[in-house]
């Protein structure tokens, strides 16, 4: 599984899994560990040596996958006009972030920093599969780079969950690992056309890449 059309759905599949965990962030307060893992993680994976793995796997972005197959093929809900807005507000964002050169120079050196200081601290306690501290740097780093650019992201949610400092920091913190979704799909050929005029065949790519890894799971088992 190495094809360029395969690589730019995983990582679109890695944005809207962003959009939908910052949904879930602001409107309940949670959102499952293990996802929430894969895509902050995968800011930190500047380098990776495939596209599958910057999400340490396909089953990184398994919820984003699922989310390409149901809503790009027509299964839509309430809930989906908000997804999609965040995920043009981050595909939009990353355009202006290409145009700033600058910028993308001070995150690389912000993620490397990152990086090396967290070699100093021990696994989160509390069931946490991310660092309280890992998700309080890059929620820092954001505000610094990619909030200073237009438009921002208006999320919406809970005032309760908004206002809590933890909760609004992993908010960035996903917004940001969207951001560099969507930068990594437009590396891939990816652009806003494909959104609108290959919806079925991204679903279709989603659904293939899911199956494929159901396979490979059923041959381990």
């Amino acid at each position: 599984m190495s094809t360029a059309y395969t690589d730019r759905t995983l990582a679109l599949a890695g944005l809207f899994q962003a959009a939908r965990l910052a949904q879930q962030l602001a409107r309940e307060g949670r959102a499952e560990t293990a996802v929430l893992a894969s895509s902050i993680q995968s800011l930190l994976l500047i380098d990776a040596p495939s596209t599958e793995a910057v999400y340490g796997g396909t089953q990184g972005v398994k919820p984003g996958l699922e989310l390409l197959r149901s809503k790009l093929s027509g299964n839509t809900d309430a809930n989906d006009v908000e997804i999609a807005r965040y995920v043009i507000a981050m595909i939009q964002l990353e355009g202006q972030l290409r145009r700033h050169p600058e910028m993308q120079d001070a995150i690389r050196r912000g993620m490397e920093a990152i990086s090396e200081q967290m070699k100093f601290f021990e696994a989160s306690e509390n069931g946490e599969t991310v660092h309280p501290r890992l998700v309080e740097k890059l929620a820092e780093l954001y505000a610094q780079t990619i909030s200073t650019l237009t438009p921002r992201i208006m999320v919406n949610g809970e005032h309760g969950h908004l206002s809590n400092p933890a909760i609004a920091a992993k908010v960035r913190a996903t917004l940001f690992a969207g951001i560099r979704s969507a930068l990594l799909w437009h590396q891939l050929g990816g652009s806003r056309w494909h959104l609108l005029f290959s919806r079925k065949k991204i679903a279709g790519e989603a659904a293939s890449i899911l199956e494929e890894k159901t396979n490979r799971q059923d041959l381990q088992d």
